[in-house]
Protein backbone atom coordinates (compact mmCIF):
# COMPACT_ATOMS: atom_id res chain seq x y z
CA UNK A 1 0.00 0.00 0.00
CA UNK A 2 2.68 2.51 0.98
CA UNK A 3 4.74 1.99 -2.68
CA UNK A 4 1.00 2.47 -4.60
CA UNK A 5 0.34 5.58 -2.56
CA UNK A 6 3.77 6.34 -2.91
CA UNK A 7 3.65 6.34 -7.06
CA UNK A 8 0.13 8.43 -6.96
CA UNK A 9 1.99 10.95 -5.28
CA UNK A 10 4.29 11.33 -7.61
CA UNK A 11 2.61 11.09 -10.32
CA UNK A 12 0.56 14.06 -9.00
CA UNK A 13 3.25 15.68 -7.96
CA UNK A 14 4.71 15.52 -11.83
CA UNK A 15 1.70 15.88 -12.99
CA UNK A 16 1.75 19.48 -11.38
CA UNK A 17 4.50 20.71 -12.98
CA UNK A 18 4.40 19.17 -16.49
CA UNK A 19 5.87 15.82 -15.78
CA UNK A 20 5.53 12.06 -17.52
CA UNK A 21 6.05 10.03 -14.76
CA UNK A 22 7.44 6.73 -16.47
CA UNK A 23 7.54 3.48 -14.30
CA UNK A 24 9.86 0.75 -14.58
CA UNK A 25 8.69 -2.58 -13.29
CA UNK A 26 11.42 -5.43 -12.97
CA UNK A 27 8.96 -8.14 -12.10
CA UNK A 28 8.05 -7.95 -15.70
CA UNK A 29 10.38 -9.32 -17.33
CA UNK A 30 11.04 -10.14 -21.35
CA UNK A 31 13.79 -11.14 -23.93
CA UNK A 32 17.08 -11.37 -23.01
CA UNK A 33 19.46 -9.66 -25.32
CA UNK A 34 22.07 -11.50 -27.42
CA UNK A 35 23.83 -8.85 -29.26
CA UNK A 36 23.36 -5.59 -31.71
CA UNK A 37 24.95 -5.97 -35.03
CA UNK A 38 26.07 -4.80 -38.49
CA UNK A 39 26.90 -6.45 -41.44
CA UNK A 40 30.50 -6.44 -43.84
CA UNK A 41 28.38 -5.95 -46.86
CA UNK A 42 29.37 -4.62 -49.29
CA UNK A 43 31.81 -1.58 -48.72
CA UNK A 44 33.98 -2.67 -46.25
CA UNK A 45 36.64 -5.01 -48.97
CA UNK A 46 37.17 -2.12 -50.16
CA UNK A 47 37.59 -0.04 -47.21
CA UNK A 48 39.86 -2.96 -45.21
CA UNK A 49 41.86 -3.36 -48.57
CA UNK A 50 42.58 0.36 -50.54
CA UNK A 51 41.76 2.83 -47.28
CA UNK A 52 44.43 4.44 -44.65
CA UNK A 53 45.43 2.56 -42.09
CA UNK A 54 44.19 5.67 -40.12
CA UNK A 55 41.25 5.36 -41.37
CA UNK A 56 40.50 2.22 -41.51
CA UNK A 57 41.02 2.03 -37.72
CA UNK A 58 38.71 4.98 -37.18
CA UNK A 59 36.22 3.24 -39.01
CA UNK A 60 36.99 -0.13 -36.69
CA UNK A 61 36.91 2.28 -33.54
CA UNK A 62 33.21 3.55 -34.36
CA UNK A 63 31.97 0.28 -34.85
CA UNK A 64 33.96 -1.70 -32.03
CA UNK A 65 34.92 0.42 -29.17
CA UNK A 66 33.41 0.95 -26.01
CA UNK A 67 35.90 3.45 -24.38
CA UNK A 68 35.36 6.94 -23.84
CA UNK A 69 36.86 10.23 -24.07
CA UNK A 70 37.47 12.51 -20.99
CA UNK A 71 34.60 14.18 -20.95
CA UNK A 72 32.91 10.87 -21.29
CA UNK A 73 31.73 10.91 -24.53
CA UNK A 74 31.41 7.04 -25.69
CA UNK A 75 34.11 6.77 -29.08
CA UNK A 76 32.57 3.97 -30.59
CA UNK A 77 28.94 2.20 -30.76
CA UNK A 78 30.08 -1.24 -29.22
CA UNK A 79 28.52 -3.48 -31.71
CA UNK A 80 28.52 -7.27 -30.16
CA UNK A 81 28.12 -9.13 -33.39
CA UNK A 82 29.33 -8.89 -36.63
CA UNK A 83 27.75 -10.66 -39.64
CA UNK A 84 30.46 -11.74 -42.16
CA UNK A 85 29.28 -12.32 -46.06
CA UNK A 86 30.32 -15.50 -47.01
CA UNK A 87 30.97 -14.25 -51.49
CA UNK A 88 29.55 -16.42 -53.85
CA UNK A 89 32.77 -16.12 -56.42
CA UNK A 90 31.31 -13.09 -58.30
CA UNK A 91 34.20 -10.97 -58.14
CA UNK A 92 36.33 -13.07 -60.89
CA UNK A 93 33.62 -12.61 -63.32
CA UNK A 94 34.28 -9.17 -63.43
CA UNK A 95 31.54 -7.87 -66.13
CA UNK A 96 30.23 -11.57 -66.71
CA UNK A 97 28.86 -11.63 -63.62
CA UNK A 98 25.44 -9.96 -64.55
CA UNK A 99 26.22 -7.59 -61.26
CA UNK A 100 26.79 -3.84 -63.10
CA UNK A 101 28.21 -2.65 -59.44
CA UNK A 102 32.09 -3.74 -59.08
CA UNK A 103 31.23 -3.11 -55.39
CA UNK A 104 28.30 -5.76 -54.90
CA UNK A 105 30.68 -8.17 -56.55
CA UNK A 106 31.94 -10.39 -54.08
CA UNK A 107 34.96 -13.04 -53.95
CA UNK A 108 35.18 -16.74 -52.73
CA UNK A 109 37.35 -18.57 -50.58
CA UNK A 110 36.73 -22.12 -52.53
CA UNK A 111 38.45 -22.14 -55.88
CA UNK A 112 36.77 -24.09 -59.36
CA UNK A 113 39.65 -26.60 -58.62
CA UNK A 114 37.84 -27.36 -55.01
CA UNK A 115 40.81 -25.89 -53.27
CA UNK A 116 40.16 -22.91 -50.89
CA UNK A 117 42.30 -20.08 -50.90
CA UNK A 118 42.06 -18.23 -47.20
CA UNK A 119 43.91 -15.29 -48.57
CA UNK A 120 40.92 -13.86 -50.69
CA UNK A 121 38.81 -10.95 -48.93
CA UNK A 122 41.41 -9.40 -47.21
CA UNK A 123 39.70 -6.31 -46.28
CA UNK A 124 36.44 -8.06 -45.00
CA UNK A 125 38.71 -10.18 -42.91
CA UNK A 126 40.85 -7.09 -41.39
CA UNK A 127 37.08 -6.09 -39.79
CA UNK A 128 36.90 -9.69 -38.69
CA UNK A 129 40.09 -9.27 -37.31
CA UNK A 130 39.26 -5.71 -35.79
CA UNK A 131 36.30 -6.57 -34.28
CA UNK A 132 37.91 -9.59 -32.56
CA UNK A 133 40.56 -7.08 -30.99
CA UNK A 134 37.50 -4.61 -29.65
CA UNK A 135 35.91 -7.39 -28.04
CA UNK A 136 33.51 -8.69 -30.15
CA UNK A 137 31.97 -12.09 -29.49
CA UNK A 138 29.42 -13.54 -31.79
CA UNK A 139 30.26 -13.42 -35.60
CA UNK A 140 27.68 -14.30 -38.34
CA UNK A 141 28.69 -15.94 -41.19
CA UNK A 142 26.00 -15.59 -44.15
CA UNK A 143 25.53 -16.39 -47.82
CA UNK A 144 23.53 -14.60 -50.39
CA UNK A 145 24.16 -17.44 -52.41
CA UNK A 146 25.79 -21.21 -53.53
CA UNK A 147 30.01 -20.53 -55.00
CA UNK A 148 29.42 -20.11 -58.46
CA UNK A 149 30.50 -23.79 -59.32
CA UNK A 150 27.46 -25.10 -57.55
CA UNK A 151 24.81 -23.02 -59.09
CA UNK A 152 22.42 -23.86 -62.14
CA UNK A 153 24.07 -21.14 -64.78
CA UNK A 154 27.04 -20.40 -63.18
CA UNK A 155 26.70 -16.86 -61.65
CA UNK A 156 25.53 -16.03 -58.25
CA UNK A 157 22.07 -14.20 -59.53
CA UNK A 158 19.00 -16.08 -60.62
CA UNK A 159 18.73 -14.28 -64.40
CA UNK A 160 17.89 -17.61 -65.60
CA UNK A 161 13.93 -17.22 -64.22
CA UNK A 162 14.51 -19.90 -61.58
CA UNK A 163 11.57 -19.79 -58.77
CA UNK A 164 12.83 -22.55 -56.34
CA UNK A 165 16.88 -22.70 -55.80
CA UNK A 166 19.58 -21.53 -58.39
CA UNK A 167 21.51 -24.63 -56.53
CA UNK A 168 22.26 -27.73 -58.43
CA UNK A 169 20.25 -30.61 -57.47
CA UNK A 170 23.52 -32.32 -56.55
CA UNK A 171 25.17 -29.77 -55.06
CA UNK A 172 23.43 -29.30 -51.93
CA UNK A 173 25.72 -31.27 -49.94
CA UNK A 174 28.74 -29.45 -51.82
CA UNK A 175 27.54 -26.28 -50.50
CA UNK A 176 26.54 -27.19 -46.81
CA UNK A 177 30.33 -28.36 -46.97
CA UNK A 178 31.32 -25.00 -48.28
CA UNK A 179 29.49 -23.26 -45.37
CA UNK A 180 30.80 -25.43 -42.78
CA UNK A 181 34.44 -25.17 -43.85
CA UNK A 182 34.65 -21.82 -43.76
CA UNK A 183 33.19 -21.82 -40.19
CA UNK A 184 35.07 -24.08 -38.97
CA UNK A 185 38.73 -21.99 -40.68
CA UNK A 186 37.25 -19.11 -39.09
CA UNK A 187 36.63 -21.30 -35.40
CA UNK A 188 40.02 -22.13 -36.24
CA UNK A 189 41.67 -18.75 -35.77
CA UNK A 190 39.64 -18.21 -32.65
CA UNK A 191 36.16 -16.98 -33.70
CA UNK A 192 33.20 -17.37 -32.35
CA UNK A 193 31.10 -18.23 -35.26
CA UNK A 194 27.75 -18.73 -33.78
CA UNK A 195 25.33 -19.22 -36.29
CA UNK A 196 25.54 -19.51 -39.86
CA UNK A 197 22.62 -18.16 -42.18
CA UNK A 198 22.39 -20.16 -45.25
CA UNK A 199 19.96 -18.49 -47.74
CA UNK A 200 18.87 -14.67 -47.96
CA UNK A 201 15.56 -13.02 -48.00
CA UNK A 202 14.82 -16.89 -50.21
CA UNK A 203 11.03 -14.90 -51.39
CA UNK A 204 13.00 -12.95 -53.69
CA UNK A 205 13.65 -13.63 -57.27
CA UNK A 206 17.18 -11.94 -57.48
CA UNK A 207 17.46 -11.51 -61.13
CA UNK A 208 20.11 -8.62 -60.72
CA UNK A 209 22.09 -5.95 -58.70
CA UNK A 210 23.61 -8.28 -56.55
CA UNK A 211 24.44 -11.69 -55.36
CA UNK A 212 21.19 -13.98 -53.97
CA UNK A 213 18.72 -16.38 -54.92
CA UNK A 214 15.32 -17.70 -54.10
CA UNK A 215 14.88 -20.77 -52.55
CA UNK A 216 11.56 -22.81 -51.94
CA UNK A 217 10.70 -23.86 -48.14
CA UNK A 218 11.29 -27.24 -49.30
CA UNK A 219 14.52 -26.24 -50.34
CA UNK A 220 15.71 -24.39 -47.64
CA UNK A 221 14.60 -27.40 -45.53
CA UNK A 222 16.83 -29.83 -47.95
CA UNK A 223 19.77 -27.69 -47.58
CA UNK A 224 19.56 -27.20 -43.48
CA UNK A 225 19.47 -31.08 -43.66
CA UNK A 226 22.22 -31.27 -45.26
CA UNK A 227 24.08 -28.43 -43.14
CA UNK A 228 23.25 -30.22 -40.43
CA UNK A 229 25.46 -33.07 -41.14
CA UNK A 230 27.91 -31.12 -42.30
CA UNK A 231 28.23 -29.05 -38.81
CA UNK A 232 27.96 -31.83 -36.80
CA UNK A 233 30.37 -34.21 -38.64
CA UNK A 234 33.52 -31.01 -37.79
CA UNK A 235 31.96 -31.19 -34.02
CA UNK A 236 31.07 -27.40 -33.96
CA UNK A 237 29.13 -25.38 -31.97
CA UNK A 238 27.79 -23.26 -34.58
CA UNK A 239 24.17 -23.20 -34.89
CA UNK A 240 21.96 -22.48 -38.09
CA UNK A 241 20.06 -19.76 -38.30
CA UNK A 242 17.28 -19.40 -41.03
CA UNK A 243 14.79 -18.25 -43.11
CA UNK A 244 16.73 -14.59 -42.90
CA UNK A 245 13.22 -13.81 -44.30
CA UNK A 246 12.82 -10.58 -46.38
CA UNK A 247 9.84 -9.29 -44.47
CA UNK A 248 7.85 -10.72 -40.72
CA UNK A 249 4.55 -10.85 -42.39
CA UNK A 250 6.61 -13.80 -44.36
CA UNK A 251 7.30 -15.61 -40.74
CA UNK A 252 3.32 -15.89 -40.29
CA UNK A 253 1.40 -15.30 -43.08
CA UNK A 254 0.00 -18.45 -44.76
CA UNK A 255 -0.13 -16.30 -48.02
CA UNK A 256 3.86 -15.44 -47.57
CA UNK A 257 5.03 -19.34 -46.68
CA UNK A 258 4.25 -19.46 -42.95
CA UNK A 259 7.85 -20.20 -42.21
CA UNK A 260 7.43 -20.61 -38.70
CA UNK A 261 5.39 -23.20 -39.03
CA UNK A 262 6.64 -24.79 -41.68
CA UNK A 263 10.15 -25.17 -40.37
CA UNK A 264 9.23 -25.59 -36.51
CA UNK A 265 5.72 -27.59 -36.61
CA UNK A 266 6.43 -31.08 -35.70
CA UNK A 267 3.45 -31.78 -38.36
CA UNK A 268 5.41 -29.85 -41.03
CA UNK A 269 6.58 -31.63 -44.26
CA UNK A 270 9.82 -29.31 -44.12
CA UNK A 271 10.58 -29.53 -40.02
CA UNK A 272 14.05 -29.30 -38.93
CA UNK A 273 13.47 -28.21 -35.89
CA UNK A 274 15.17 -31.22 -34.35
CA UNK A 275 18.27 -31.17 -35.76
CA UNK A 276 21.14 -30.61 -33.50
CA UNK A 277 22.12 -27.84 -35.43
CA UNK A 278 19.31 -25.67 -35.88
CA UNK A 279 19.25 -23.05 -33.23
CA UNK A 280 15.42 -22.44 -31.94
CA UNK A 281 14.99 -18.86 -33.53
CA UNK A 282 13.86 -17.46 -36.42
CA UNK A 283 15.85 -14.36 -38.37
CA UNK A 284 14.26 -11.79 -39.77
CA UNK A 285 14.38 -8.23 -41.59
CA UNK A 286 12.56 -5.43 -40.83
CA UNK A 287 11.60 -4.60 -44.20
CA UNK A 288 8.24 -3.71 -45.66
CA UNK A 289 6.27 -3.40 -42.43
CA UNK A 290 7.51 0.27 -41.13
CA UNK A 291 5.63 2.73 -43.08
CA UNK A 292 2.72 3.14 -40.45
CA UNK A 293 2.41 2.50 -36.62
CA UNK A 294 -0.19 0.56 -37.24
CA UNK A 295 2.74 -2.16 -39.20
CA UNK A 296 5.29 -1.09 -36.50
CA UNK A 297 3.08 -2.68 -33.78
CA UNK A 298 0.52 -5.57 -35.04
CA UNK A 299 3.00 -7.19 -37.98
CA UNK A 300 5.74 -7.71 -34.87
CA UNK A 301 2.90 -8.75 -32.41
CA UNK A 302 1.72 -11.24 -34.76
CA UNK A 303 5.60 -12.79 -35.35
CA UNK A 304 5.63 -12.18 -31.95
CA UNK A 305 2.96 -14.42 -30.96
CA UNK A 306 3.99 -16.95 -33.50
CA UNK A 307 7.47 -17.62 -32.19
CA UNK A 308 5.96 -18.16 -28.68
CA UNK A 309 4.04 -20.83 -30.13
CA UNK A 310 7.32 -22.93 -30.64
CA UNK A 311 9.42 -21.08 -28.21
CA UNK A 312 11.45 -19.48 -30.51
CA UNK A 313 13.67 -16.41 -30.39
CA UNK A 314 13.16 -13.73 -33.05
CA UNK A 315 16.37 -12.15 -34.40
CA UNK A 316 16.04 -8.92 -36.59
CA UNK A 317 18.89 -9.49 -38.89
CA UNK A 318 19.16 -6.89 -41.21
CA UNK A 319 17.59 -3.53 -41.85
CA UNK A 320 18.20 -0.07 -43.83
CA UNK A 321 15.64 2.66 -44.53
CA UNK A 322 15.03 0.56 -48.54
CA UNK A 323 11.38 0.98 -48.78
CA UNK A 324 8.83 3.93 -49.31
CA UNK A 325 9.03 7.16 -47.00
CA UNK A 326 6.74 6.51 -44.02
CA UNK A 327 3.45 7.92 -43.45
CA UNK A 328 3.21 11.73 -41.68
CA UNK A 329 0.61 10.47 -39.16
CA UNK A 330 3.75 8.23 -37.90
CA UNK A 331 5.88 10.93 -37.85
CA UNK A 332 8.12 11.36 -41.08
CA UNK A 333 8.66 14.79 -42.29
CA UNK A 334 5.71 15.54 -45.04
CA UNK A 335 7.59 15.65 -48.17
CA UNK A 336 9.08 12.35 -47.49
CA UNK A 337 12.80 11.57 -48.18
CA UNK A 338 13.12 14.93 -50.05
CA UNK A 339 12.31 16.90 -47.18
CA UNK A 340 14.02 14.29 -44.78
CA UNK A 341 17.05 15.29 -42.86
CA UNK A 342 19.64 12.89 -41.79
CA UNK A 343 18.90 13.00 -38.42
CA UNK A 344 15.17 12.32 -39.26
CA UNK A 345 15.79 9.35 -40.59
CA UNK A 346 18.37 8.50 -38.03
CA UNK A 347 15.12 9.50 -35.32
CA UNK A 348 12.69 6.83 -37.51
CA UNK A 349 15.48 4.18 -37.33
CA UNK A 350 15.12 4.56 -33.62
CA UNK A 351 11.79 4.03 -33.78
CA UNK A 352 11.72 0.45 -35.73
CA UNK A 353 14.47 -0.56 -33.51
CA UNK A 354 12.10 0.14 -30.56
CA UNK A 355 9.73 -1.20 -32.23
CA UNK A 356 11.36 -4.56 -33.13
CA UNK A 357 12.59 -4.56 -28.98
CA UNK A 358 9.36 -3.96 -27.86
CA UNK A 359 6.67 -5.33 -29.87
CA UNK A 360 8.48 -8.08 -31.69
CA UNK A 361 10.49 -9.27 -28.68
CA UNK A 362 13.58 -9.22 -30.77
CA UNK A 363 16.85 -10.85 -28.99
CA UNK A 364 19.07 -9.37 -31.84
CA UNK A 365 19.58 -6.40 -33.66
CA UNK A 366 21.28 -5.92 -36.88
CA UNK A 367 21.56 -3.08 -39.25
CA UNK A 368 22.32 -3.65 -42.74
CA UNK A 369 25.52 -2.09 -44.34
CA UNK A 370 27.94 -0.65 -41.89
CA UNK A 371 30.01 1.18 -44.59
CA UNK A 372 28.76 2.64 -47.91
CA UNK A 373 28.38 5.05 -50.28
CA UNK A 374 26.11 8.00 -50.45
CA UNK A 375 24.11 7.85 -54.11
CA UNK A 376 21.29 9.52 -55.78
CA UNK A 377 19.68 11.63 -53.13
CA UNK A 378 19.64 8.36 -50.69
CA UNK A 379 21.58 10.53 -48.35
CA UNK A 380 21.95 8.26 -45.25
CA UNK A 381 19.45 5.66 -45.50
CA UNK A 382 22.12 2.71 -46.55
CA UNK A 383 24.59 2.92 -43.67
CA UNK A 384 26.10 4.11 -40.60
CA UNK A 385 29.36 5.36 -41.64
CA UNK A 386 29.98 7.09 -44.89
CA UNK A 387 32.40 6.38 -47.59
CA UNK A 388 33.77 8.93 -50.48
CA UNK A 389 36.50 8.84 -52.57
CA UNK A 390 39.36 10.53 -52.41
CA UNK A 391 38.82 14.10 -53.57
CA UNK A 392 35.52 14.06 -53.33
CA UNK A 393 33.60 17.41 -52.01
CA UNK A 394 30.17 16.02 -51.44
CA UNK A 395 28.40 13.79 -49.57
CA UNK A 396 27.26 11.73 -52.58
CA UNK A 397 29.76 9.30 -54.15
CA UNK A 398 30.38 7.99 -57.58
CA UNK A 399 34.26 7.82 -58.11
CA UNK A 400 35.92 4.26 -57.45
CA UNK A 401 36.30 2.66 -54.29
CA UNK A 402 39.73 1.92 -54.97
CA UNK A 403 41.85 4.33 -53.42
CA UNK A 404 42.94 6.15 -49.82
CA UNK A 405 39.25 7.45 -49.39
CA UNK A 406 37.34 9.11 -46.76
CA UNK A 407 35.34 7.92 -43.79
CA UNK A 408 32.52 10.12 -42.03
CA UNK A 409 30.56 9.38 -38.88
CA UNK A 410 26.50 9.61 -39.67
CA UNK A 411 24.05 10.12 -36.92
CA UNK A 412 22.88 6.98 -37.91
CA UNK A 413 25.49 5.37 -36.52
CA UNK A 414 25.55 7.28 -33.03
CA UNK A 415 22.01 6.47 -32.91
CA UNK A 416 21.99 2.78 -33.03
CA UNK A 417 24.68 3.40 -30.28
CA UNK A 418 22.36 4.48 -28.26
CA UNK A 419 20.66 0.68 -28.13
CA UNK A 420 23.84 -1.30 -28.76
CA UNK A 421 26.59 0.55 -26.66
CA UNK A 422 24.69 0.47 -23.64
CA UNK A 423 22.25 -2.39 -23.91
CA UNK A 424 24.78 -5.82 -23.51
CA UNK A 425 24.45 -9.33 -24.23
CA UNK A 426 22.60 -10.91 -21.49
CA UNK A 427 20.12 -7.53 -20.35
CA UNK A 428 17.30 -8.37 -20.11
CA UNK A 429 14.18 -5.93 -21.36
CA UNK A 430 11.85 -5.15 -18.01
CA UNK A 431 8.56 -3.66 -17.91
CA UNK A 432 8.40 0.01 -18.58
CA UNK A 433 4.81 2.21 -18.85
CA UNK A 434 4.70 6.26 -19.29
CA UNK A 435 6.85 6.26 -22.27
CA UNK A 436 4.48 4.07 -24.83
CA UNK A 437 3.55 6.28 -27.83
CA UNK A 438 5.05 5.81 -30.62
CA UNK A 439 4.36 9.33 -32.14
CA UNK A 440 5.43 10.56 -28.94
CA UNK A 441 7.79 9.04 -26.20
CA UNK A 442 8.63 5.32 -27.05
CA UNK A 443 10.67 3.95 -24.29
CA UNK A 444 12.68 0.39 -23.28
CA UNK A 445 14.46 -0.49 -19.81
CA UNK A 446 16.55 -3.12 -19.66
CA UNK A 447 18.23 -4.93 -16.32
CA UNK A 448 22.28 -6.13 -16.41
CA UNK A 449 22.52 -9.65 -15.56
CA UNK A 450 23.54 -8.69 -12.12
CA UNK A 451 20.86 -6.43 -11.12
CA UNK A 452 23.28 -3.49 -10.70
CA UNK A 453 22.41 -1.32 -13.44
CA UNK A 454 19.60 -0.22 -15.54
CA UNK A 455 19.41 1.21 -19.38
CA UNK A 456 16.77 3.08 -20.21
CA UNK A 457 16.45 4.20 -24.36
CA UNK A 458 13.90 6.52 -24.71
CA UNK A 459 12.75 8.11 -28.55
CA UNK A 460 10.91 11.48 -28.47
CA UNK A 461 9.13 11.73 -31.56
CA UNK A 462 8.13 14.75 -31.03
CA UNK A 463 8.79 18.72 -31.43
CA UNK A 464 8.87 19.48 -27.81
CA UNK A 465 11.05 18.84 -24.72
CA UNK A 466 9.77 16.61 -22.55
CA UNK A 467 10.62 16.35 -18.87
CA UNK A 468 10.55 12.32 -17.49
CA UNK A 469 10.58 11.53 -13.95
CA UNK A 470 11.93 8.00 -13.14
CA UNK A 471 10.18 5.43 -10.44
CA UNK A 472 11.34 1.50 -10.35
CA UNK A 473 8.82 0.62 -7.84
CA UNK A 474 10.64 -0.45 -4.53
CA UNK A 475 13.81 0.20 -6.34
CA UNK A 476 15.15 3.28 -5.04
CA UNK A 477 17.03 5.13 -7.65
CA UNK A 478 17.88 8.25 -5.34
CA UNK A 479 21.99 7.92 -4.86
CA UNK A 480 22.21 5.73 -8.19
CA UNK A 481 25.00 6.85 -10.72
CA UNK A 482 23.06 8.53 -13.50
CA UNK A 483 24.56 9.21 -16.69
CA UNK A 484 22.47 10.22 -20.27
CA UNK A 485 23.72 10.45 -23.41
CA UNK A 486 21.79 12.31 -26.48
CA UNK A 487 21.55 11.73 -30.48
CA UNK A 488 19.73 14.26 -32.14
CA UNK A 489 20.53 16.86 -35.44
CA UNK A 490 23.09 18.26 -33.13
CA UNK A 491 24.74 15.93 -30.63
CA UNK A 492 26.33 12.27 -31.28
CA UNK A 493 25.96 10.21 -28.13
CA UNK A 494 26.83 12.93 -26.00
CA UNK A 495 26.80 12.54 -22.69
CA UNK A 496 25.21 15.17 -20.70
CA UNK A 497 27.54 16.70 -18.72
CA UNK A 498 24.60 19.40 -17.42
CA UNK A 499 23.05 16.29 -15.61
CA UNK A 500 24.27 15.80 -11.90
CA UNK A 501 25.89 12.14 -11.66
CA UNK A 502 24.13 11.17 -8.58
CA UNK A 503 20.49 10.62 -9.48
CA UNK A 504 18.44 12.55 -6.80
CA UNK A 505 15.21 12.73 -7.92
CA UNK A 506 14.46 15.24 -10.03
CA UNK A 507 13.47 15.63 -13.73
CA UNK A 508 15.36 14.29 -16.59
CA UNK A 509 14.46 16.13 -20.06
CA UNK A 510 14.58 14.58 -22.83
CA UNK A 511 14.73 16.54 -26.11
CA UNK A 512 12.82 16.94 -28.75
CA UNK A 513 13.41 14.80 -31.85
CA UNK A 514 16.28 12.34 -29.97
CA UNK A 515 17.10 9.57 -28.92
CA UNK A 516 18.34 9.22 -25.21
CA UNK A 517 19.88 6.60 -23.61
CA UNK A 518 20.08 6.96 -19.75
CA UNK A 519 21.76 4.71 -17.17
CA UNK A 520 21.31 4.26 -13.52
CA UNK A 521 24.19 2.16 -12.14
CA UNK A 522 23.57 0.63 -8.30
CA UNK A 523 26.24 2.57 -5.97
CA UNK A 524 28.63 0.16 -4.51
CA UNK A 525 28.07 -0.49 -0.60
CA UNK A 526 30.10 -2.70 1.28
CA UNK A 527 29.25 -4.09 5.18
CA UNK A 528 31.34 -2.68 7.50
CA UNK A 529 34.20 -4.78 8.82
CA UNK A 530 33.63 -7.25 5.59
CA UNK A 531 37.47 -7.26 5.01
CA UNK A 532 37.30 -10.19 2.40
CA UNK A 533 33.52 -8.90 1.01
CA UNK A 534 32.04 -12.05 1.65
CA UNK A 535 28.99 -10.05 3.36
CA UNK A 536 29.62 -11.53 6.35
CA UNK A 537 31.89 -10.03 9.48
CA UNK A 538 33.42 -12.75 11.23
CA UNK A 539 36.67 -14.87 12.08
CA UNK A 540 37.72 -15.18 8.55
CA UNK A 541 37.95 -11.30 8.53
CA UNK A 542 39.75 -10.84 12.09
CA UNK A 543 42.60 -13.36 10.58
CA UNK A 544 42.75 -11.44 7.61
CA UNK A 545 44.05 -8.72 9.83
CA UNK A 546 45.89 -10.08 12.05
CA UNK A 547 48.10 -11.64 8.81
CA UNK A 548 48.38 -8.14 8.03
CA UNK A 549 49.87 -7.02 11.12
CA UNK A 550 51.96 -10.17 11.16
CA UNK A 551 52.85 -9.04 7.76
CA UNK A 552 51.89 -12.43 5.58
CA UNK A 553 49.19 -9.80 3.49
CA UNK A 554 48.71 -6.57 2.35
CA UNK A 555 46.20 -4.08 3.60
CA UNK A 556 45.94 -2.63 -0.44
CA UNK A 557 44.69 -6.38 -1.00
CA UNK A 558 41.14 -5.29 0.68
CA UNK A 559 40.07 -1.93 -1.21
CA UNK A 560 40.69 0.15 2.52
CA UNK A 561 37.97 -2.48 3.96
CA UNK A 562 40.85 -3.62 6.32
CA UNK A 563 40.78 -0.48 7.86
CA UNK A 564 37.97 -1.43 9.81
CA UNK A 565 39.05 1.77 13.11
CA UNK A 566 38.81 4.34 10.68
CA UNK A 567 42.50 4.84 10.75
CA UNK A 568 45.49 4.99 7.72
CA UNK A 569 47.18 1.78 8.91
CA UNK A 570 46.07 -1.44 10.18
CA UNK A 571 47.10 -2.53 14.02
CA UNK A 572 45.15 -3.53 17.19
CA UNK A 573 42.49 -0.67 17.77
CA UNK A 574 41.06 -2.69 14.33
CA UNK A 575 40.90 -5.70 15.75
CA UNK A 576 39.74 -4.59 18.82
CA UNK A 577 36.79 -2.82 16.23
CA UNK A 578 36.09 -5.99 14.38
CA UNK A 579 35.80 -7.93 17.27
CA UNK A 580 33.44 -5.34 18.84
CA UNK A 581 31.73 -6.07 16.03
CA UNK A 582 31.88 -10.02 15.66
CA UNK A 583 30.77 -10.01 19.39
CA UNK A 584 28.31 -7.50 19.46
Amino acid sequence: MKTILSILTLGLAAAAQGQTLVTINENETFQTIDNFAASDCWNTEYVGRYFSNANREKVARWLFSTETDAQGNPLGIGLTAWRVNLGAGSTPQGDGSGIDDETRRVDCFLQADGTYDWSRCPGQQYFMAKAKEYGVKDFVLFSNSAPVYYTKNGKALCDNGTVDSNLKDECYDDFAEFLATSAKHFADLGYNITHISPVNEPSWEWTDGQEGSSWSNTSIARLTRELDKSITSRNLDTKIMIPEAAAYNVLFDPYGGEQIKTFFDPESSDYVGNLKSVDHLVGSHSYWTVGTNMELQYTREAVRQAADLYNLKVYQTEWSMLENAPSVKAGFPEGGYDAATHADIALYMAKIIQSDLIYANVASWSYWTATAREQWGHKNRFYLIRLNAAGETSNESYSAMTGSGKVTDDVNMWTLGNFSRFIRPGYKRIGMTGANDLNGLLGSTYLSPDGKQLVCVIVNMGHDTKSINLNAGTRDLNGYTINKYVTDATHKLSRDTSLPTTHDGRAIEIAPRSTTTITLDKPETSLHGDVNGDNTVDISDLNILVNIILGTDKAENYGGRAYVSGGTSVDIADVNALLNLILY
